[in-house]
């Protein structure tokens, strides 16, 4: 069987994990943190980076960064993963879902503006398959209303917005290290802080609403509860497997590219034939390769598509159901039709991507759908 998914380990995690441990210290924010943190504030220009447990908690960290409350609306789009409207329901915000792009499953920048009403604090945008959204436009709307940005980076590692680093453009933004993504570290997430208005409240945050990261930096001579917070901050474990992870970025991002190039080549002719679509990445944007995608004509077929896979032992799958339509938030929904939102929760298949994959297995994937589609 291909999966869909599989680790990729450098070789050097468990070598890491047994120095945090002969550290002496493993509970968290000591030297693989800091080291995984820097590589964050040096290589993508973050101003602050904080490692999480998870990209949902640094989505939450946002939250209450942003003094999220039930008279705030937040503008999400759709077709997500469920962290990216939970952490701002938990504060008691009204979502407004926002549809999806026709070109690609990003957020459809063009229709945001209709969204935003007096009560609209912040517009939470995700870069899906690590493909930049329209951030010039979507940034010159938040300016223009005085209203934030949070970009939902989970995917998008080592991704480009006009050359500028994916995650560093809006005022907050979150990454996820997730098994699936590709940079790992079991579970695990970073918040990066780009507005430096939010740099000090964020360590308090992080250190469960106390200033403790300040005493230990010797800038206070004792430390207490000053805020809300929560133990977001992750153990030196989960730091020390990242850090082999982030020392190899290079390669594995070069690997998983090649993999994403084969795909899209040998593809092509059976999209240009009609049979179904292939991911379109807008001149703006790099591709991370995080993930491949095409887009079948029905959900029928696409479900079809996936059985036949399984069958040839190739493990397929589809990806996010609409979460306007989903059953803890359909009731709250505004009523609105989202099109876009539904048809690529209907149509569009993941192949498997990961760094072992080889090229003659993509040579028999692609085999396998040419016989699904032509036979």
């Amino acid at each position: 069987m291909i999966p869909f998914n599989k680790p990729f380990l450098t070789g050097n995690e468990t070598k890491y994990i047994e120095q945090a441990v002969a550290s002496g210290k493993i509970s968290g924010n000591g030297m693989f943190t800091k080291k995984c943190q820097h590589f964050f504030e040096s290589k993508f220009g973050i101003k602050k980076a904080l490692l999480t447990t998870s990209c949902t908690d640094a989505l939450e960290m946002c939250a209450l960064l942003l003094d999220v409350t039930s008279e705030d609306e937040i503008i999400i789009p759709s077709y997500t993963f469920v962290s990216t409207a939970n952490a701002f329901a938990l504060r008691g915000a009204k979502i407004v879902f926002a549809d999806a792009s026709k070109h690609h499953p990003n957020i459809d920048a063009s229709k945001i503006e209709d969204l935003i009403t007096k009560q609209t604090k912040a517009i939470v945008v995700v870069h899906y398959a690590g493909v930049s959204c329209d951030m010039d436009a979507i940034m010159s709307i938040a300016k223009k209303h005085d209203i934030y940005v949070v970009e939902d980076a989970a995917q998008a590692i080592d991704s480009y917005y006009k050359e500028r680093p994916l995650g560093s453009i809006g005022h907050l933004a979150t990454f996820s290290f997730h098994e699936t993504k590709n940079i790992i570290s079991g579970e695990g997430g970073l918040l990066a802080i780009n507005d430096e208005r939010f740099i000090e409240r964020s360590e308090i945050i992080w250190e469960k609403g106390t200033n403790r990261s300040a005493f230990f930096r010797g800038e206070i001579d004792k430390y207490g509860w000053v805020d809300l917070g929560s133990s977001f901050l992750p153990s030196e474990v989960i730091a020390a497997f990242l850090w082999a992870q982030l020392e190899n970025l290079e390669s594995i991002q070069n690997k998983r590219k090649q993999l994403w190039n084969a795909y899209n080549k040998a593809l092509k002719m059976l999209a240009r034939a009609g049979y179904f679509k292939l991911p379109q990445i807008e001149e703006y944007a790099s591709n991370n390769a995080h993930l491949f995608y095409i887009i079948c004509k029905t959900n029928q077929e696409r479900q079809a598509l996936i059985e036949f896979l399984k069958s040839k032992d190739i493990k397929a799958v589809f990806h996010y159901l609409s979460l306007h339509k989903s059953s803890y938030y359909t009731d709250k929904h505004d009523g609105r039709v989202l099109e876009m939102t539904d048809y690529y929760a209907d149509h569009l298949l993941r192949l498997p991507l990961f760094y072992e994959l080889e090229l003659n297995d993509i040579d028999y994937i692609v085999s396998q759908i040419q016989s699904f589609y032509e036979n």
